[in-house]
């Protein structure tokens, strides 16, 4: 089987969902996993689906013609050796008083440490009583087992502290 991942964004209505399973599934193809969101107005998601090899192109042929309701853009997906024998699981949470450049700042140090980051979801939200809005982040990452998990935590308490957020970590 070849894996397809299909990214999607499009003006948010009902039957876009339905729309892109109708297509995979007409060309004998397998949703597999997907993260699919609205966002201001926008619908925005990726997509995993398997096909055999043979298939694929007329599946991203097919794609193309939901271009009335949707942009979607078609990548094969990448062969990936198993590193979860070289990396621990580290998930990160993120809550503070929103501004720009959170997002930028917990990331530069989680490059900088070489983690990389497998899931990460973020809002905004009014903050009750205080007035103002709140962010908040949920990430799960892949540690390197040849990185300090101290030099870690160190790095990003410092952080924390910095732009003024809570950041917690569980292994």
């Amino acid at each position: 089987m070849t894996t397809l991942i299909l990214a999607i964004v499009g003006s948010d209505r009902p039957g876009l969902v339905a729309a892109v399973a109708d297509v995979v599934d007409a060309h004998g193809g397998n949703w597999e996993n997907s993260s699919l969101t609205e966002l201001a107005g926008v619908f925005a998601g990726v997509v995993e689906v398997s096909i055999a090899p043979e298939r694929a192109s007329d599946l991203e042929h097919a794609l193309r013609g939901l271009d009335s309701l949707l942009t979607v853009t078609v990548q094969a997906g990448a062969e990936t050796a198993d590193a979860s024998a070289d990396t621990r699981p580290l998930t990160v949470q993120v809550l503070g008083n929103d501004r720009p450049g959170i997002v930028r700042e917990i990331s530069t140090v989680f490059r900088a440490h070489g983690v990389n980051i497998d899931d990460m979801s973020t809002t905004t939200r009014d903050a009750a009583m205080a007035g103002g809005r709140l962010f908040e982040a949920s990430v799960t990452a892949d540690v390197p087992s040849s990185v300090d998990p101290e030099s870690l935590r160190t790095d990003l308490e410092r952080l924390a502290t910095e732009i003024q957020v809570d950041i917690t970590l569980a292994s």
